[in-house]
């Protein structure tokens, strides 16, 4: 098997200029996100995802052994500035105390929720620099008088929590910690070590712990999903701990090897344990992504099948925990950073610049919802005059943009569209990256039960 180089989220230069801005909205309407979307800015989100990605496979050794990265394994080692995260975090859940939930009538989220995020808010900057480096959020802009790197890691830390005037928390939030921890990396916070040793510290050293804060928070405030597709989403909240707990089944590989396209480990839990809560119950204190579906248990009641159709229909997928990972990264893609909704509120400053990436492909076919684009002026663009090319349904099957950013083996650089609902209101349920399986029998009773996991839901003709 030929080597593969592995590409990392560069950081900046020391002894370049660089001016640090305060970040702004630059997606306003539709085609924004055209722009967006060949902006240096995704480049290094991509970039970071794949690199933080690829350090949760489980690891070749010398001697022939193979180290996997459970989720609180000892063989993984936390550097200074992780375990400041995770005090950052602690201090966040803290506060929690401090805004206890309303006790009165309500038809949405808990508006107690807004008081927990004023004072995250009020006490943002003390709070980073209690727990962050102070060469890190003072660094200095080359411009006399500019604002340090604070200003920026900051509006990436304070878009991590949902948003107090809807009461809602979604993938787009969740974004926003991704840049956090992206920025911090850009900026030197990050020790220098040996490929994938920091990245997967801080997934399950940082993202892990901070997935765990954000279900307590969603939980206790009742918040709602953001930009939510209902039961067809594949979660009502988060996207990352699925492409992450998916590579931590994945097979082995050396440094040199490229990401497995296809396959497991030899004792990983087959994906169609998701539907049976005494798997689910077991390995989510492992592993991340059964860890996302056991949060779903906690939440939702029903047949797996029935709440969760996109998952289900995923757990049926024969080819092996790297094709899901290979397929997630497909769908975030799609379905996360090439959305309107769920980008729109991503600011944009000198550590994810707006300016267009030299390697850009130039994407076409952008899917949107026309309802909730808006003009600078707040004006919605008629229905005369759509927003932009490439205006569908949620539901439409279109051609996603085609993503500069080097991808794993065996995912093209154009990516699919993760098309959600079929054209009757009870087709089918398919993961458009999954190869079609055999339907198996529906199933009998409860979301326990261990009969064949069918690939399509039960319903489906």
């Amino acid at each position: 098997m030929e080597g593969t180089r592995v590409r990392v989220l560069q950081k900046l230069n020391p002894s370049a200029r660089h001016n640090f801005i305060q970040p702004s909205k630059r997606i306003n309407e539709g085609p924004d996100v055209n722009e967006f979307l060949s902006s240096k800015a995704y480049v290094d989100i991509m970039t970071f995802l794949l690199q933080l990605n690829r350090s949760l496979f489980p690891t070749k050794l010398p001697d022939g052994r193979v180290q996997t990265w459970p989720l609180n394994s000892e063989a993984v080692g936390y550097s200074a500035p992780v375990r400041q995260l995770q005090e950052l975090l602690s201090k966040l859940e803290a506060i929690l105390d401090e805004a206890p939930p309303d006790t009165g009538p309500r038809r949405f989220g808990n508006i107690s929720f807004r008081k927990w995020h004023q004072i995250v808010e009020s006490r943002a900057s003390s709070l980073l620099e209690e727990c962050l480096s102070a060469d890190i959020l003072q660094t200095p802009s080359s411009d006399p008088g500019g604002p340090t790197a604070e200003v920026e890691l900051l509006a990436y830390f304070l878009g991590s929590w949902g948003s107090p005037q809807r009461l809602d928390y979604g993938t787009g939030h969740e974004l926003s910690f991704l840049a956090f921890l992206a920025g911090i990396w850009k900026l030197h916070g990050f020790p220098e070590n040996s490929t994938g040793v920091e990245e997967r510290a801080i997934v399950l050293g940082v993202v892990q712990p901070y997935l765990e804060l954000v279900r307590t928070i969603i939980k206790r405030y009742t918040l709602e999903p953001a930009g939510s597709h209902g039961v067809w989403g594949l979660d009502d909240h988060s996207f990352l701990p699925y492409i992450f707990g998916a590579a931590q089944l994945a097979p082995a590989l050396s440094d040199s090897d490229p990401v497995p396209e296809e396959g497991s480990l030899p004792d990983a839990p087959a994906p169609g344990g998701v539907a049976k809560a005494s798997v689910v119950e077991r390995e989510r204190g492992e592993n991340l992504y059964f860890s996302a579906v056991g949060f779903i248990y906690d939440v939702k009641r029903g047949p797996f099948w029935e709440h969760s159709p996109m998952l289900y229909d995923i757990s049926g997928i024969q080819a092996g925990w790297a094709k899901i990972n290979k397929g997630m990264i497909k769908m975030y893609n799609a379905e996360v950073l090439s959305k309107f909704p769920v980008v729109q509120h991503f600011p944009f400053g000198s550590l994810f610049s707006w300016d267009r990436d030299p390697n850009a492909v130039t994407p076409t076919g952008i899917v949107h919802t026309a309802a909730t684009t808006r003009r600078p002026d707040g004006t919605v663009p008629s229905a005369a005059q759509p927003a932009g090319p490439g205006i569908r349904a949620p539901w439409a099957s279109a051609k996603a943009p085609a993503s500069p950013v080097n991808l794993p083996q065996g995912i093209t650089s154009t990516l699919p569209d993760a098309s959600r609902l079929p054209p009757s209101p009870m087709g089918p349920t398919r993961a458009p990256w999954a190869s079609a399986q055999p339907r198996g029998p529906a199933p009998t009773g409860d979301s326990t039960s261990g009969g064949q996991i069918p690939t399509e839901a039960p319903w489906a003709k």
